[in-house]
């Protein structure tokens, strides 16, 4: 069974944002980003197939390896959903901070 997974799926796994904390600061074979983690291969491979096909992770092949690209478009889509959640926890937490600046405490 092949199951659809979506970019919030991708990112909730902590190892897989660290590979994309890795992969964007520059492009990285598979073993390269497997280096950094104390799993098995296989595992990592796993991980870099799900941000793939979440198309999170771009895969470009030179000679015999394939580099792993970040997708910045695909994060900025992320960013812009989750914005105006920001925006509106941000109105909360002004207004909270203007009703304790006078709020006086009861002796």
């Amino acid at each position: 069974m092949n199951l659809r997974r979506d970019v919030f799926q991708a990112i909730a796994d902590p190892t897989r944002r660290a590979i994309l904390v890795l992969v964007a600061s520059q492009s990285m074979t598979a073993g390269a980003i497997a280096a950094n983690f104390n799993t098995a291969r296989p595992t990592v491979s796993k991980h870099l197939q799900i941000l793939t096909a979440c198309e999170l992770l771009a895969q470009v092949q030179h000679g015999r390896e394939i580099y792993y690209h970040f997708n910045a478009q695909k994060m900025k889509e992320i960013a812009d959903f989750i914005e105006p959640f920001r925006d509106m926890w941000d109105e909360r937490f002004n207004k909270l901070e203007s009703m304790m600046k006078h709020y006086k405490p009861e002796k």
